[in-house]
């Protein structure tokens, strides 16, 4: 198993000889993985120390001369402390800067509440100009954060610290805007990303040996959203259910929730974190306090088709 920051430092090593390219950092290089760039090619990577609002607007400042700015940290400090300068600065003019952040979620479990991510898709996906991707491992990984960086808008892609089981070979093709249908299923329907995909496959697989026909939907592509794939299960399947390492409040679920409502809406419910903040603990520990299992999954499906 690999961790989706492992892709990160690979991914910007194909860069080397890119001059398109620039990659910053707040004094995480070695967390992040973007030392390896640093080492190859040093008179292209600008640590900033831990100075994120000044990352972001450096980042800013590059893009205006041209370059495509790579900009590396903790989820939580590189989308939390910036916030307004990824608005204004970056989103506001539509500006090549690409946010590859990591220790996502609950991924950085021992350091507790201050370093979890709980809101980070809900603080960007309300950005307009903003792409938000959230890869499932480090295959996807790999593959998003290469489109992100030829694809000429401001990009987010959330990554984690610590390694999950693979989901997707190298005959997977990752496309921004895309959501993928990983398991085909007709009484009710989960989409997952990130870190809850392997699990929403367990809970698919754990109900089909009891004869319920789950579908799974790889939602990596937050924004721009494929609002077709996800109109078509609820039509098919009649039923909903949301999967995501983050709070309840704005993000996977929310998104699904506005492509529903208008047109489509079926019973649905969600997988996430209630409203509450992290506490230290070891990322999988965090993962079954606060529910987010391949269990609640199927339980979520069952009581979603209860409702049909």
């Amino acid at each position: 198993m690999k961790s989706t920051r492992d892709a990160l430092g690979e991914v910007l090593l194909e860069y080397v000889e890119d001059a398109r390219v620039v990659v910053l950092d707040a004094d995480t290089s070695t967390s992040t993985k973007s030392a390896e760039f640093a080492k190859k090619c040093p008179a292209r990577f600008f640590n900033v120390g831990c100075a994120e609002q000044n990352l972001i607007a450096t980042a800013a400042g590059f893009a205006y001369a041209g370059k495509i700015a790579v900009v590396c940290g903790y989820v939580i400090f590189a989308t939390g402390r910036p916030w307004e300068q990824i608005r204004n600065f970056v989103a506001h003019d539509n500006l090549n800067v690409k946010i590859f952040a990591t220790h996502g979620g609950f991924t950085n479990g021992p350091d507790g509440s201050s370093h979890h991510s709980l809101e980070d898709i809900a603080a960007l996906r309300v950005i307009p100009n903003m792409t938000v991707i959230v890869p499932a491992d480090y295959e996807e990984a790999k593959q998003a954060m290469r489109a992100a960086i030829e694809y000429p808008r401001p990009c987010y892609v959330r990554l984690s610290r610590t390694a999950s089981p693979p989901v997707f070979g190298p005959d997977y093709k990752f496309a921004i805007g895309k959501a993928a249908i990983l398991r085909e299923g007709s009484d009710v329907t989960v989409i997952a990303n990130g870190n809850m995909l392997w699990r929403a496959l367990e809970a698919a697989d754990a109900l089909k040996r009891e004869g319920t026909s789950v579908r799974v939907i790889n939602f990596s592509s937050v924004k721009p959203a494929d609002q077709e794939v996800v109109l078509k299960a609820a039509r098919e399947t009649g039923a909903i259910v949301t999967a995501e390492e983050h709070s309840i409040h704005g993000g996977l679920g929310s998104l699904i929730s506005e492509i529903l409502a208008p047109s489509y809406p079926v019973p649905m419910d969600f997988v996430a974190v209630r409203d509450r903040f992290g506490q230290s603990g070891e990322p999988e520990e965090l993962y079954q306090a606060y529910g987010l299992t391949a269990e609640k999954i199927k339980e979520a499906c069952l009581g979603v088709l209860r409702r049909k």
